[in-house]
């Protein structure tokens, strides 16, 4: 079984509603996988709360359809139900057609019904032609049915029902209107669930739903095609390679780090707030985050910001990442140093920077060969100088953007590994390379040991 939620537009209430959509389900005694699609980090720390099960993000820009097929069907395995939570508006995407990168996409690519999220406040019988319109707009694209958001009352929820139902939609839920259910907010979009819990309680108590209809929708689904595993067959441990993994640096695709660890990986968690001393590893990995928000405890970690400036290994470092090697960064008026490794100064500013990438690489980095072409995304608001070795260009356009000296790789552009699976095959032959090429330093008799290092793995400890 497996269901789509959508919206018309952004902030409509998808995570909200899914979240109490989760809940209700696993009362049930249901399994429930759920699903994010697009190049999302936030909304599936919430969503992993409700459900007890890490999400995947499914993305039509970044995987072709037997891969995002078998990503899905990699998720879903030994779960009863597969909730899929869609992103911005239902035909929102790369293209004005809402063609790739779109949650229509995915619904369509899935065969999965989908249930319309509609911010109800201040409507009553105009839900009806709108919902209809989402209805009758795409072949491929099946909305069965509409949950409301926001709702004033019993009564108001009545109306909605009524309306949709002379349109043949059911009304399938509801949410009241009530800032006790708002998930908290920044300005990358929410804040991770590890910060500020998401309102679970309030919304099982609060949620109106027709469970037996959900569930007879969500049956409605056909066979998917068979299609390849999504991971290779797992390799024994070849590099350990340490991840940065806090509060400041959470920003990973757990299918990414899974790859990592079927191509031979040893994936051990550090703080670069927390811990003064790197773990014993070949490569290090620093996702993206907020480091703008704990720049003066990483900056204070002069420890751990030399220990990283000195690791002989590869480095791969992503947005929040690059600003964390940068010289420093600036919040405001206040300047902090960091770690050093890569030229200039992080400033933020008030705009962002989104959308996704494909990139040619200039040089050779731990990811990539000079020419190859990797998929993307960006989103972030701080900025940094063009540096005198960029790493990519983008493709289509003049615009180059990172820095690599062939061992370290720093860029804000989140690399999606399994769109490019030669990229992560790389980055673990370089590592691989520095077991071979061990330097051993006083009392040091040899390279690190696998299979002995801190506990860890993919997602994080």
């Amino acid at each position: 079984m497996r269901l789509l939620l959508a919206a018309p537009h952004s902030g409509a209430g998808k995570t909200t509603v899914s979240l109490a959509l989760l809940l209700a389900l696993r009362e049930r005694g249901l399994r429930v996988q759920p699903f994010k699609v697009g190049p999302d980090y936030l909304d599936p720390t919430h969503l992993e709360k409700a459900s007890g099960r890490r999400p995947y993000n499914l993305d039509g820009f970044f995987l072709d359809e037997k891969g995002l097929l078998a990503l899905f069907r990699h998720g879903a395995r030994g779960a009863d139900l597969a909730l899929i939570e869609g992103v911005m508006g239902l035909f929102d995407g790369k293209d004005p057609r809402g063609e790739v990168g779109s949650t229509a996409q995915v619904a369509r690519l899935l065969r999965a019904p989908v249930a319309l999220v509609v911010d109800a406040r201040g409507m009553a019988g105009s839900i009806a032609p709108l919902a209809q319109g989402f209805r009758d707009f795409r072949p491929g694209v099946r909305v069965v049915g509409v949950f409301a958001n926001r709702v004033g009352s019993e009564r108001h929820a009545g109306i909605l029902k009524e309306a949709l139902e002379a349109v043949g939609l059911p009304l399938l839920g509801w949410l009241p209107e009530d800032p006790a259910l708002a998930l908290p907010e920044r300005h990358l979009g929410l804040v991770l669930a590890g910060e500020a819990a998401p309102p679970l309680e309030a919304l099982r108590r609060a949620f109106r739903v027709d469970l037996e209809r959900v569930l007879a929708l969500a049956a409605t689904t056909p066979p998917l095609p068979e299609v390849p595993p999504f991971l290779p067959e797992r390799r024994p441990p070849r590099a350990r390679v340490a991840y940065a993994w806090d509060r400041a640096f959470a920003f990973y695709y757990p299918e990414a780090l899974e790859l990592l660890e079927a191509l031979g990986a040893e994936l051990v968690p550090f703080s670069p707030l927390e811990d003064e001393a790197l773990p014993k590893a070949h490569a290090l990995l620093l996702g993206g985050g907020y480091p703008e928000l704990f720049a003066e405890r990483l900056s204070a970690n002069v420890a751990l910001r030399e220990a990283i400036r000195r690791f002989p290994g590869p480095v791969v470092a992503e947005c929040g990442g690059y600003m964390y090697l940068a010289r420093g960064l600036w919040v405001g008026e206040g300047f902090f140093p960091m770690v050093g490794l890569v030229p200039g100064e992080a400033r933020m500013a008030e705009r962002p920077v989104l959308g996704y990438r494909e990139v040619e690489a200039l040089r050779d980095s731990p990811v990539a060969r000079k020419g190859d072409r990797l998929k993307g995304h960006e989103f972030h608001y701080a900025r940094l100088p063009s540096s005198p070795s960029p790493a990519w260009r983008r493709v289509g356009g003049e615009e180059v953007e990172g820095f690599t000296d062939g061992r370290v790789l720093a860029s804000f552009v989140h690399l999606y590994l399994p769109a490019f699976r030669g990229a992560a095959e790389r980055f673990l032959s370089v590592a691989e390379g520095a077991v071979r090429g061990w330097d051993p330093g006083p009392g040091e008799k040899g390279p690190p040991p696998l299979g002995g290092g801190k506990e860890g793995g993919a997602g994080g400890p």
